[in-house]
Parts: structure tokens; sequence; C-alpha cells
């Protein structure tokens, strides 16, 4: 998040800056809304690049504004997601490299400078996004069979030894045990598996941490993939050809979601 104090009277405005592309037809920005009613979205150059911009009230937009904004989740879910729109409609037009939310300058003068500034390393990931898209891939196994009951033993009796008993409850503990251990390294070795095959048609991955039960609401499934990846256009094909294939030789559950604007390869160059 960049977020310039405005230090300027209420009525004045500050200049949102919401991805950095070539090229831009005005038109696919027509009837956006974007952070604030009133203000067009529309282009802004700056050398041979084009940023996405709208003006927005700096009283409105403060860093104070922000923080309120990130401890209100609806009002943080209408942000990101007016924020998406404008870059989804930017990147109909080309490649283009989206800022993060909140990337806020005092005037378009500042926003220009800054933007320059940073010309070179913008052409370079506009140039390594060009004809890709971003494909997110999530891998799920059933989650550990809790196998047999590993009940304690039952007590002896007047005409019953303990020993035995208790030998076979340790021998069911151990084969619980031993039955998560090989679960686990399944789940590890198939998410290698599937990570290794698709990368093979990415230009670009980025691993990230498995959601755990508690934020994918899954009780009878283990995500055991949570990750990304770039792919050209004309490897679409093939990746979800290979993702089916997947499907069937591992019996885990791959889900995929895309194409979506390069969000997570952006910052790479």
């Amino acid at each position: 998040m960049t977020t310039e104090q405005p230090g300027t009277p209420e009525s004045a405005t500050a200049t949102y800056v919401f991805a950095v592309c070539r090229q831009l037809d005005p038109a696919a920005l027509t009837g956006l809304a974007g952070l604030a009613d009133g203000f067009p979205v529309r282009g802004l150059r700056f050398g041979s690049l084009m940023a996405v911009v709208q003006h927005v009230p700096a009283a409105e937009f403060t860093e104070d504004a922000w923080q309120q904004r990130l401890s209100d989740r609806e009002a943080l879910e209408h942000c990101a997601r007016a924020h998406h729109d404008v870059v989804t409609a930017a990147a109909a037009c080309g490649p283009t490299a989206p800022l993060a939310l909140a990337t806020l300058y005092r005037g378009d003068e500042r926003a220009r400078q800054a933007l320059e500034a940073d010309a070179d390393r913008f052409a370079a990931v506009l140039a390594r996004i060009e004809g890709h898209a971003e494909w997110g891939v999530k891998v799920y196994l059933p989650a550990a069979a809790p196998g047999p009951a590993a009940t304690a033993p039952p007590g002896p009796g007047p005409h019953r030894s303990g020993g035995g008993a208790g030998r076979a409850y340790l021998e069911r503990k151990r084969g619980l045990h031993q039955a998560r251990e090989q679960h686990h390294d399944r789940a590890l070795q198939t998410a290698e598996d599937i990570d290794t095959a698709l990368s093979r048609l990415a230009t670009a991955t980025r691993r990230l941490r498995p959601h755990g039960p508690e934020l994918t609401g899954e009780k009878h499934r283990l995500q055991i993939l949570n990750a990304t990846y770039l792919v050209s256009s004309m490897r679409v094909r093939r990746l979800l050809e290979a993702v089916a294939g997947l499907r069937q030789r591992t019996g885990a559950d791959v889900e995929v979601s895309g194409p979506w604007v390069p969000y997570s390869f952006v910052g790479e160059v």
C-alpha cells in the first residue's frame, strides 16, 4: 500500500493508481465506478506507458481512512472488488501490471513522477506477462481415515489377563500412527508430483501455504497444494489436459481457476 498524505483542503483530490499498461482504449473504462463516485477512471500517460488512474476525494483517502477500511471487512471487500474490476477492464486492452490496493499520490504530476522513476521495471514486467495469464490450482485429498478405534484395553477380570488386550491396544495405536504417516507422505508426494508436472508448462510458478480446514471449511478433504502458475495462452489447453490426467492418475481433487490478471507475478522483475 502506497499512500501519500494529501495535506490539502477537504475539497482537493488525490490520484489513485490502479495499474500500468502499454495501451489503453478509453472505451474499456466507460461506466466503471472505481473507488469514488463522480470521478471518471482514465488513463495517465508517463513516457511510453499508461497508468490507469482516478481522482478521489483526498479527505476520504488518508492513511487513517485506509486503516479504518482495513478493519471493516465489508468496506475492504468493496474496495478490492472495485480495484479488480478496473484492472480487469484495462487488461482486456493488453498486458497490464496491477498495482497494490491503496496506491495513492497527491496528484497527477506526483503520480507521473513516481511512475516514471520505475518505468524500466514496469516495461520489464509487461514484457514478461504479455500473452500470459495467471491460473490458480488447489489440490485436495480425502482427510486421513480414523481407522480402527484405539480405545483403552479392558481391565483384567477374575479369569482374564490384561496382557493380551494391552498388546492389541498398542498394536492398534501403532497401526493408526503408521497409517497417518503414510497418508501424510502420500499427500506430500502427490502435491510435489502435480506441482512438478504443471510447472513444466508454466513460465513462472508460486507455491502458497495450503489452507487448513478452518479456512477452507472442508472437514473431509485436506488441501495439499495451493499454487498459481503464469501460463502462456499457447499452453492453456495443455495445462487443462494435464490437470485432467493428474486427476485420473493421482485420485486427487484438482481445482483450477482462471484465467486471471497475473497479480502474483508482477513484483518479481
